[in-house]
């Protein structure tokens, strides 16, 4: 029977991928364990193993095609002792072997106990094919039939969401349609509340708009504008002035999960300031000290923001309610700091994690932190590696930034944003002195974290950073 192999769901999120290149061509004789084909998700290009022996038959996606689908047929390989050319031929049509159960990726050491199952699972970086598969979703119920409105148009319709389409004049739906403007978010003023060419002029102006379903509600005015299409926003260019770049998965994936959690978490924002005059003279004296390898090399090298790694998941272990993530049944409350932190890549950015950081010394942090950049600008990095954590750090200091605020990342209910260190003027005992001053600014999710919690554990930040010997304790 042919081996159909489907385009593998690589992480929860994961829509679509790209399938980077075919490492078998057809006709390839294939051993179990043969790495096949490299796929590249939002984060990471991962590696496509062949859990049977046969030869590939027929490669149904090119390499280098975009946005292909998860459970898309990729390629047909013909089981051992069967004639690839009529297994070619039955390209799709015969049914897909069942999936063999994926080992579970390797779990992060968690102290000297095992890691917790992630809430999303985490596939590692190689994967076999045909391994793993989306789970199956039920149909979803057809939707009921319309009811014809007087006059015509289209009737009031009901989706699985509850949400009702408003009665349209055939002229209405085409005009909203070209606006770029949902139907069912216009009011109506026709008889019965059908919607006519002048509500959807009303509407392209920014009135008469209802909010969407389950989108914010509507500000002072009751009238949210409407996302601009890329229509009516390259009509505002002219033609050749630019060069329109493709997203890429990353991107879209980025602009997803910030947008939703712009939309869906009340966030507050924390700023102290942080004398790290006594940060760096440590940093100076342990870079000094610190031993070399046999290649001659500094075993470690710490960095400010290593300091910083450490003094926020120490701070969040003192003050644990600021540990936790939101869900609608109930709070996680984490018994461990994972801090993900910011690296930027090529068109995109990832958060490695630095698990059980609050045990960890700040050498082990550094050396985990350098490797985790390098790898992550390779696209290396395991899904295990930068889904989860319960805080992030962004630090962009080494631009000169001095202070801004950070999104956070959901289901995370922090996000620490870290400005530059540089030395300004302060008052002591009625004298200005010149101090190393560091900005830090604490983004929490007010429906985990209330003012005064927050304010509680930034205040231990900046008590563990101000003297950075207590994290030695």
């Amino acid at each position: 029977m042919p081996i159909n192999i489907l385009m593998p769901a690589l992480s929860p999120t994961m829509e679509k991928g790209n399938l980077a290149k075919w490492l078998k061509k057809e006709g390839d004789a294939v051993k179990t364990g043969d790495v096949i084909a490299e796929i590249e998700t939002d984060k990471a290009t991962m590696e496509y193993e062949a859990v049977d022996d046969g030869v590939m038959a027929k490669i149904v996606v090119p390499e280098g095609t975009s946005d292909v689908p998860v459970n898309q047929l990729i390629a047909v390989m013909a089981a051992e002792g069967e004639d690839a050319k009529a297994a070619a031929a039955g390209a799709g049509k015969g049914p897909v072997p069942s999936a063999r159960a994926p080992s579970p990726p390797p779990s992060p050491p968690r102290g000297e106990g095992a890691a917790p199952q992630a809430a999303s699972p985490a596939l590692s970086t190689s994967l076999s094919a045909r391994e793993v598969k989306s789970p199956t979703l039920p149909p979803a119920p057809p939707p009921p039939s319309p009811r014809r409105a007087e006059g015509g148009g289209e009737g009031v319709r009901t989706n699985g969401s509850g949400t009702n389409r408003a009665f349209s004049s055939p002229l209405a739906r085409r005009l909203a349609k070209e606006a770029g403007i949902d139907i069912g978010r216009i009011a109506g003023s026709g008889p019965h509340g059908r919607v006519i060419a002048r509500d959807v002029a009303t509407a392209k102006q920014g009135g008469g708009l209802r909010p969407p379903p389950g989108g914010p509600a509507p500000g002072a005015t009751g009238i949210i504008a409407p996302a601009m299409t890329d229509q009516q926003i390259r009509a505002l260019y002219e033609d050749g002035s630019y060069e329109v770049v493709p997203h890429d998965n990353m991107r879209r994936t980025i602009a997803q999960r910030l947008t939703a959690s712009a939309q869906s978490t009340p966030v507050f924002y924390l700023t102290v300031d942080c004398d790290i005059g006594k940060l760096l003279d440590a940093r100076e004296e342990i870079n000094a000290t610190a031993p070399k390898n046999k290649e001659g090399k500094l075993a470690y090298k710490l960095s400010v923001n290593d300091f910083v790694i450490k003094a926020l998941a120490l701070a969040l272990q003192r003050v644990p309610d600021t540990n936790v993530s939101w869900t609608e049944t109930g709070m996680l409350k984490h018994k461990h700091s994972d801090v993900g932190v910011a690296v930027a890549m090529p068109n995109g950015l990832i958060t490695p994690i630095i698990r059980n950081a609050e045990t960890k010394s700040l050498s082990t942090i550094s050396n985990e932190m350098k490797d985790f950049a390098q790898r992550a600008r390779d696209r290396k990095l395991k899904p295990h590696e930068y889904q989860g954590g319960t805080t992030s750090v962004s630090n962009l200091g080494m631009f000169g930034i001095k202070d801004f605020t950070a999104v956070i990342n959901p289901p995370q209910s922090t996000i620490l944003a870290v400005g530059v260190g540089e030395e300004r003027a302060v008052v002591r005992d009625g004298k200005i002195e010149a101090a190393h001053i560091m900005s830090v600014t604490i983004a929490c999710d007010h429906r985990s974290i209330d003012g005064a919690l927050g304010a509680v554990m930034i205040s231990e930040f900046k008590s563990l950073i101000e003297n950075p010997v207590m994290m030695l304790v």
